[in-house]
């Protein structure tokens, strides 16, 4: 019998079908636009959230899922005896890793919860890390270790053309968002300890491209890479450029390419993308 079982939330960036595969339980939170609220699951998809927001009349808002249901579904995965990994999306753009826990503390079955301070790929690297390990009868202490190994040796990039979502989101400060619209600057920020760091400014979308030839540099140095993610929020342009300068100057360096999810491009906005990877 399986001794564990493994749940994350929906900014977890990943394949539908290995998801499935892996028998990774993903909890949805929603988002509301002009009234209307949405689960972030399959049944809005990245594509079809963009083209929503397009037309919404202010900034969607997003809502981490209730304790409820975290504790509905922890005791129903643990009728069976199993124990379960919750591992979550950094808590600078969600409560949801405190709701998990709170949810924790009320459920009948043992649950461990993780905040990953990620989201994304990088969040989703960990959970089917997780997922894997679990299914191949690993104990839960073998499987954090190598969850915390993994998010301890993560990087990730978020680059946006405009900050205003993040800023009418609270995730940024004002006074970066009002100098990116006076400047109509491109950002690139690293997710560092539950807080986006800039790192680059520039005026054009020649920013994202000398930036990007930094990242080529820096993938360079490390011999040991195990996976590099690329999402994007709209339209698949730079992603498709930047996944392809990967194959092409890193063949056998595994790369995947999603559109990101609702949440995420809530706070990124359109034409923003993120690019991580981890090692060992």
């Amino acid at each position: 019998m399986r001794k564990l079982k493994i749940v994350t939330d929906s900014s977890s960036t990943m394949d539908p079908l290995l998801a499935k595969e892996l028998e990774i339980s993903i909890v949805p939170l929603s988002v509301m636009i002009n009234g209307v609220i949405y689960n972030d699951d399959e049944t809005l998809g990245g594509e079809k959230f963009m083209a929503l927001m397009a037309q919404a009349k202010e900034l969607p808002k997003t809502s981490q899922p209730p304790i409820g249901k975290f504790v509905e579904l922890y005791d129903e995965l643990g009728q069976d005896g199993c124990e379960i990994l919750s591992i979550h999306m950094t808590k600078a753009l969600s409560g949801t890793v405190d709701a998990a826990r709170q949810a924790s503390q009320l459920s009948k079955t043992k649950v461990t919860v993780i905040d990953s301070d990620l989201t994304d790929q990088s969040l989703a690297f960990a959970v089917i890390k997780a997922a894997e390990m679990a299914k191949e009868g690993y104990s839960l202490p073998e499987v954090v270790a190598e969850v915390k190994k993994i998010l301890s040796q993560s990087k990730l990039y978020i680059a946006v053309s405009s900050l205003d979502n993040l800023v009418k989101g609270g995730r940024i400060s004002r006074a970066k968002g009002v100098l990116s619209s006076f400047l109509n600057m491109r950002i690139v920020m690293e997710l560092r300890n539950a807080e986006l760091i800039p790192i680059v400014k520039g005026r054009g979308s020649k920013t994202f491209d000398k930036w990007f030839v930094d990242f080529q540099n820096e993938i360079r140095q490390i011999s040991n890479i195990q996976q590099v993610g690329i999402s994007y929020a709209g339209a698949a342009t730079q992603a498709q450029k930047f996944k392809d300068e990967l194959k092409k100057n890193f063949p056998q360096l595994p790369v995947t390419m999603y559109h990101t999810t609702p949440i995420i491009a809530t706070h990124t906005g359109e034409g923003a993308f993120a690019v991580m990877y981890y090692f060992e």
